[in-house]
């Protein structure tokens, strides 16, 4: 998909992988929605980016709540009159492991980092679908393909989201609508700090990960502004 003057969704903007795939994507030419809790952040982002000469719209949403991610569609759609591309970025990590994982916590992970993007989708479906097409991008991780002790409901709610994104994309190709999942491997974010769950589990793990390869949030960006721009169903981030 040619970026230039596309519309582009992009949930969990405020820091991390979020934000460096909104910058990719405004310097790719898109028109920018940012979405994320951190209202202030947002805005902040939004004016940098319009400073540049970037058209770009800060809406603070909560993932969580399906009322506010279809007032992000709306929002988005009144604004610009259209949406072309959505990434669904917004996700939170959990620690725990089987015999004794937080349920709540779980839950909580659920909803942001499986009905998240699924609110996201059929919101912005319908409207893709009005336009001609579009194109989704689900971040999924490396750990829905691996079996890391103390990872297994984060994992779990991206093995999830895998198969409602690859189930999507075969539903959806009539549609001209392509659903591409993404892998990132450890990225050098503050994800791991923002994890629920045993704290002291995780940062054992981070420290045990030392041979793991790290990718910086931006190189992560740029492998998710090339699976839009090749419209492929799976990125993974190999060079």
């Amino acid at each position: 998909m040619d970026t230039i003057g596309k519309v582009a969704i992009v949930t969990g903007a405020s820091a991390g992988i979020g934000l460096a795939t909104a910058q990719r994507l405004a310097s790719a030419g898109a028109r920018v929605v940012l979405a994320a809790r951190s209202g202030e952040k947002l805005l902040a982002l939004a004016a940098g980016l319009k400073s540049c000469g970037s058209e770009a719209l800060a809406v603070p949403t909560d993932m969580r709540v399906k009322s506010q991610v279809e007032q992000l569609a709306q929002t988005a759609f009144r604004h610009f009159g259209r949406i072309d591309i959505l990434v669904n970025n917004a996700g939170q990590g959990l620690a725990g492991r089987v015999e004794n994982v937080g349920l709540d916590d779980l839950l909580k992970v659920i909803e942001l980092n499986l009905l998240g993007p699924l609110y996201a989708m059929q919101a912005v479906i319908p409207r893709m679908r009005q336009a001609g097409g579009g194109m989704i991008v689900n971040v999924s991780s490396m750990v829905s393909k691996m079996h890391i002790p103390g990872l297994s409901g984060y994992a779990a709610t991206k093995a999830a989201l895998n198969i409602l994104s690859e189930t999507a994309g075969h539903e959806l190709a009539g549609d001209n609508i392509k659903v591409c999942t993404v892998f990132p491997r450890m990225a050098a974010t503050d994800f791991g700090k923002n994890s629920l769950g045993d704290q002291e589990l995780r940062s054992r793990q981070r420290s045990a990960g030392g041979s793991v390869p790290v990718d910086t949030a931006d190189f992560v960006a740029g492998r998710i502004l090339q699976a839009i721009q090749t419209e492929v169903s799976e990125q993974y981030m190999e060079p």
